[in-house]
C-alpha cells in the first residue's frame, strides 16, 4: 500500500454499507447510489490498500481478515468526522452574539448586565462594540450585528423597545462660554447626532461657533466641558456637579429629546433573544433614574 494515499470518506461509507448489509444491492439502497457505483468505490478502496477487503463468493458478502481491520478504522474515522462537523455546527450556531452599544452605555450603565450574561452562559461568545451610533447603525444594517442599542431621532426606526433620552446644553460650572465669540463647542466627530444638532442650533441663532474639542470618547467630552473648553449637548443623565445646565434664559432653545432604541435582526438565536430581554430590563432601570 502507498503510505501517501489519502482515504476518501465516500469510499469508506460504501465499504461499511456493503459490510453491514452483506450485499452490494442493499448497500446501494442504503447509500442512495447505484450498485455499480458502490462496487466501483469498493474496488478503488481495495486498490488503495493493495488487497481484497471483501469475500464476494457465497450468498452473503463478508469482510476478509484485512477487511475487518479496515472496517474498524473506517468506522472510527467517519465517527470522528461526524463529531467534528456536529461540534463545529453547534459552536457556530450558539456561541457568537454581536452587540453594538453607545459608549455611555458600554461603560457603567449596562456592563453589569453583560457581565452577568457572560457568567451565566460561558459557552456564548459575546462580542460587544461601542462607538458612534451612526457607525453602529450602519453595521447593524449590513447584518454585522445581531443586536444594536442606538440613539436616534424619535420615531425614525422602530425597534424591540425604546426609551426617551432628554438632552440639555451644558457648560462648565466655572465658565460662561456663551459670551465668547465665536462660541467654543465640545463635541464628537462628524456623524454624531449631538454634533449636528449643536451646529444647526447656532447657525439658526446666527451665532458663529468653532470646534474647541473633538473626541470619540464620552468621558473625554464630559471632562473637556468640566475644564471649561466649551459648550456641549449631552443626555441630561450625564450631567455632573461640575457642569452647569444652560436654558432658554441663557439664550439657547430646548432641543427635542432623542430616543434610545434596541434593534434586533429578524432571525435571532435563543440566547440572543434572552440577552435582548435582559438589555430591555436594564434600560428600563437606567432610564427611570
Amino acid at each position: 500500500m502507498n503510505l501517501n494515499v489519502t482515504l476518501d470518506p465516500i469510499l469508506l461509507r460504501s465499504f461499511i454499507a456493503v459490510a453491514d448489509t452483506g450485499s452490494f444491492t442493499r448497500a446501494a439502497d442504503s447509500t442512495h447510489l447505484t450498485q455499480s457505483t458502490v462496487s466501483q468505490q469498493v474496488r478503488k478502496l481495495e486498490a488503495q490498500f493493495g488487497c481484497e477487503l471483501l469475500h464476494r463468493k457465497g450468498r452473503y458478502i463478508t469482510p476478509t481478515l484485512e477487511g475487518e481491520r479496515v472496517l474498524n478504522y473506517a468506522r472510527r474515522i467517519l465517527q470522528m468526522m461526524n463529531e467534528a462537523v456536529a461540534q463545529t455546527s453547534v459552536s457556530a450556531e450558539q456561541q457568537k452574539i454581536r452587540l453594538g452599544v453607545p459608549e455611555d452605555f458600554a461603560t457603567h450603565a449596562i456592563m453589569p448586565t453583560l457581565a452577568a450574561f457572560s457568567n451565566e452562559y460561558p459557552g456564548i461568545r459575546l462580542e460587544v462594540k461601542s462607538g458612534l451610533c451612526s457607525d453602529i447603525w450602519r453595521e447593524f444594517q449590513r447584518g454585522d450585528m445581531d443586536l444594536a442599542l442606538v440613539k436616534q431621532r424619535q420615531g425614525s426606526a422602530p425597534g424591540l423597545a425604546s426609551w426617551p433620552e432628554p438632552l440639555c446644553w451644558i457648560d462648565s460650572l466655572h465658565s460662561n462660554n456663551l459670551n465668547n465669540q465665536p462660541v467654543p463647542l465640545v463635541t464628537f466627530p462628524i456623524g454624531g447626532l449631538y454634533r449636528s444638532e449643536m451646529a444647526h442650533t447656532f447657525d439658526r441663532l446666527g451665532r458663529s461657533w468653532r470646534l474647541a474639542y473633538v473626541s470619540t470618547s464620552l468621558s473625554g467630552v464630559c471632562c473637556a466641558v468640566e475644564a471649561g473648553f466649551g459648550i456641549s449637548l449631552l443626555p441630561r443623565r450625564l450631567v455632573t456637579p461640575e457642569h452647569r445646565i444652560l436654558t432658554e434664559q441663557d439664550g439657547l432653545p430646548p432641543v427635542p429629546d432623542l430616543e434610545l432604541t434596541l434593534h434586533a435582526q429578524d432571525k435571532l438565536s435563543t440566547h440572543s433573544k434572552m440577552l435582548a430581554e435582559q438589555l430591555i430590563s436594564a434600560c428600563n432601570e437606567i432610564c427611570r433614574q
